[in-house]
């Protein structure tokens, strides 16, 4: 998003995607599971899952990693619990709140790729929100559950908890991804299930685009402007995915198998997602079956314009990536120079 000073004008872009992915079998996970959380933040072949039911009733403590072609069982939560949120990666996660069989919690635990260490409770205990973030040292959690709907957000500084303001509409059971800064709240349940988005820039939440299929208690992943949720439904499970571009949802290829119950995933933008576990309608075992998604999402190739140089010249010396970069030196037209500037994605 920027300001177009020539044209008075603001102007917004996002890339273009190529036109849908496609879901296959992976891996199965080694205990099957749902109301789990996992990594918000995994990739292809790193990925995190923790916690969960085993049946109704009998919560986990589990984790698990996955290196893109199996899973691994590692260190387990220190509180065993389901429904509650997750966030970071498959080295840097935070777990919190959630449902320790008997009550509402607001432990809060952070991994290290290794170990998970309590560290400083959530202000309200509560289950079934959604979370995102990218690592142990920040994250915000959406709404949930205590005895009804709530609408309380908060964010974590890797240290304490902070509230900050409420989302528009309370409700549990939702799809939440994105930064600490820049989330995307969708789905979930008031008193039936709902196709409200909310887009969160750090300080309010904003309603935009709606879900096409209005639903809860699904997976998603990657930033508030590239965005995958699928599964979900709350009785019966669900095959949709539909991928945000940033304005609004779009169906793709649907799952091989419906799911529900918070399946979870690791994601990498729109390109990469795991479908994990969940319960399948008609069906009360947990599922052990994973899905891949490949895809959607990914670049088709396009140049657009970025933010001129404030000092034209040829032969620069660069580095850096596309958003936070240096351009140093060079030749104008009449002379060597010396300039050197930063770039931060815009200008």
């Amino acid at each position: 998003l920027w300001y177009d000073s020539t044209n008075k004008d603001f102007k917004y872009q996002y890339p273009n995607l190529t036109a849908a992915g496609s879901w296959r079998t992976s891996s199965n996970i080694n205990t099957g599971r749902d109301q789990q959380a996992a990594a918000s933040y995994g990739t292809p072949t790193a990925a995190l899952v923790f916690g969960g039911q085993l049946v109704p009733g009998s919560v986990l403590d589990s984790t698990e990693t996955w290196n893109g072609s199996n899973w691994t069982e590692v260190n387990n939560l220190n509180t065993a619990r389901d429904a509650l949120y997750g966030s970071g990666t498959y080295t840097s996660s935070v777990a919190s709140g959630g449902y320790n069989g008997s009550a509402n919690v607001t432990d809060t635990e952070v991994w290290n790729g290794t170990n998970w260490t309590e560290v400083n409770n959530m202000n309200l205990a509560r289950r079934l929100g959604g979370a995102s973030g990218v690592d142990n040292t920040s994250a915000l959690i959406s709404a949930g559950y205590t005895s009804t709907n709530v609408a309380n957000v908060e964010s974590w500084n890797g240290t304490n908890w902070t509230e900050v303001n409420d989302v528009n509409t309370a409700r549990r059971g939702t799809s939440s991804f994105g930064t600490q800064t820049s989330s995307l709240f969708s789905g979930g349940y008031t008193t039936t299930a709902v196709a409200i988005t909310e887009s969160w820039n750090g300080t309010n939440w904003t309603e935009v685009g709606d879900l096409n299929t209005a639903r809860g208690i699904m997976a998603g992943g990657a930033d508030n402007t590239t965005g995958l949720v699928f599964g979900g439904s709350y009785i019966s499970g669900s095959v949709k995915t539909e991928l945000w571009n940033g304005t609004s949802w779009s169906e793709q290829n649907d799952l091989a198998i419906a799911r529900n119950a918070r399946i979870g995933s690791g994601a990498s933008g729109a390109t990469a997602a795991l479908a994990i576990s969940g319960q399948q309608p008609g069906n009360p075992a947990f599922l052990t079956a994973v899905e891949e998604w490949t895809g959607a999402g990914a670049p088709v190739g396009a140049w657009s314009t970025g933010g001129s140089l404030n000092t034209a010249r040829m032969g620069i010396g660069g580095l850096g990536i596309q958003t936070s970069s240096l351009a140093a030196g060079g030749h104008t037209a009449t002379a060597y120079v010396g300039n050197t500037e930063s770039y931060d994605g815009t200008s």
